[in-house]
């Protein structure tokens, strides 16, 4: 069963007097990088977080937020009167202006705002972990849903490159047949006697340059590995990506030894379905 790296998890949190949410986003890649983005109050818990996110998430561009918004009259901001009323006192020494202008010109002046940092609530800090871990099963879940719609296309494309495959072996005797043809023609448009078991070894040499019969065995092999693959527990990507780049070796091979316009065109159907499936993997986990 696979995942995709692609996913969205959020919960909301409601508190007396402040709104929590919780947002989880994720795309693919090829390790953890992970983008976190919350108050400064809430810093102190970071590296659990990450540790938390980086264990169940395990791979993927990863865009972790909690974003607050306060309902109730509660605020740790509070106007520094003195500071601000000696910056108002300054302005006033240099120009001569409205009280308002002056005092929102101080107000944007260093240490006009005093900023009172709480500790954190363990109870409240609880309520928004629980939250953390609902925005991470509902992300797990959409990745979940995801990988179930890349598996299908997956199992669509390596049975359509089978059945190509058996229209390659099917083709094949009529290939080596008509190489053999080509080259007694050859000849004979030479009007040179030759010796038919010297002929007959030159053949089989030659001929033995355009055999695919390995690959096709080994195409075969790699088709059946990825989908036992698919069916087992973990989700690997990069596993699948190996075994993808075994499969388009022996597509490549079975193409440059065809010499033959008919299995060319089977070759080249071929190479497109695993071109789809290799877009596809970059965004299994």
């Amino acid at each position: 069963m696979i995942h995709s790296m692609t996913g969205y998890g959020k919960s909301v949190l409601q508190l007396p007097t402040k709104k929590i949410t919780i947002e989880i986003k994720s795309l693919n890649s090829k390790n953890l990088d992970l983008n976190a983005r919350m108050p400064s109050i809430y810093r102190e818990k970071e590296l659990s977080l990450r540790k938390l996110i980086g264990n169940q998430l395990e791979r993927g561009k990863i865009d972790f937020s909690i974003y607050v918004e306060m309902t109730g009259e509660e605020t740790t901001t509070q106007l520094n009167k003195p500071v601000v009323n000696q910056y108002m006192k300054q302005l006033k020494e240099v120009v001569d202006g409205d009280n308002i202008e002056l005092l929102k010109m101080a107000v944007r002046f260093p240490d006009a705002l005093n900023t009172e940092r709480d500790d954190i609530d363990d109870d409240e800090w609880k309520a928004i972990l629980n939250e953390i871990e609902a925005a991470l099963q509902r992300i797990e879940k959409y990745r979940l849903d995801e990988g179930k719609v890349l598996e299908n296309d997956f199992r669509n494309r390596i049975q359509n490159i089978d059945h190509l495959l058996e229209q390659v072996i099917a083709m094949d005797p009529e290939r080596i047949e008509g190489v053999r043809e080509r080259l007694r023609k050859g000849v004979e448009e030479l009007k040179e006697k030759v010796d038919e078991n010297r002929f007959e070894q030159e053949l089989v040499f030659y001929i033995e340059k355009f055999d695919i019969t390995e690959e096709k065995v080994r195409l075969k092999n790699h088709l059946e590995y990825f989908i036992k693959s698919l069916d087992s527990a973990d989700s690997n990507g990069k596993k699948l990506g190996f075994i993808g780049q075994e499969i388009g070796r022996e597509i490549n091979t079975i193409g440059s030894k065809s010499n033959y316009a008919p299995m060319q065109k089977l070759v080249v159907q071929m190479k497109d379905e695993l071109e789809k499936i290799k877009e596809q993997l970059l965004n299994v986990l």
